[in-house]
This record gives structure tokens, C-alpha cells and sequence, in this order.
């Protein structure tokens, strides 16, 4: 009986092995039913008005207030300083509500 394999084989099998390993099955019985709620809020501009000649100055601006209605292209002016809103520091809010009919305690088994 031949107990040589070759190294093709063998890096076949190891990877099998490997695989196995890493394969994760998630089930769910019952679909989950929730909603996540995201509000942007524009804070503080941090854009360096001195970058060109290598220094660093902001102008002090707070938060960012939209120079017209939503949808139009002065809504990403800010009225207070002028920059674009993308200069002001985004903060994101994300609030999720879950609506589920059935509680599951898994102490419970049945």
C-alpha cells in the first residue's frame, strides 16, 4: 500500500478541512419586522480656509443652515458661513423600532 499523496492532494483536503470550519447556516422562523429611522444633522464647518498656504483656520461656524428649500442647489449652501454642507461634520441618528408579535425566552424549551 502506497502512503504517498501528492502535495496537490493534500492542499485539497486541507482546504476541506478549512471550510468546514468557517460554514455558518443562520435560520429564521419568522421574519424580523423593524424599521430603522436615520435623521442627519449638520454640525460644525471644518473647512480649512488656510489649506493653500499650509496652515489651518476655520471660521467658527456652528451648524449648518440651508441657504434655500430642499431640493434646490442653494439647500447645500450653508446661509451662515457659505461653505458646501459637506464641510459641515455629520452626525447620525439612527433609531430602530422593532415590531415583534412573539416573545422567545430560550430558557423556555419545549
Amino acid at each position: 500500500m502506497n502512503a504517498t499523496i501528492s502535495l496537490q492532494q493534500l492542499l485539497h483536503r486541507f482546504w476541506q478541512q478549512k471550510m468546514k470550519k468557517r460554514q455558518v447556516v443562520v435560520r429564521r422562523k419568522e421574519p424580523e419586522r423593524s424599521t430603522a429611522m436615520r435623521s442627519a444633522r449638520y454640525g460644525e464647518c471644518q473647512r480649512n480656509h488656510a489649506a493653500s498656504i499650509g496652515g489651518y483656520v476655520v471660521d467658527g461656524c456652528r451648524e449648518f443652515m440651508a441657504s434655500g428649500d430642499e431640493g434646490t442647489g442653494a439647500a447645500l449652501t450653508c446661509a451662515a458661513c457659505g461653505c458646501h454642507r459637506s464641510f459641515h461634520r455629520k452626525e447620525v441618528e439612527t433609531e430602530v423600532v422593532s415590531e415583534c408579535s412573539s416573545h422567545h425566552n430560550p430558557s423556555n424549551k419545549a
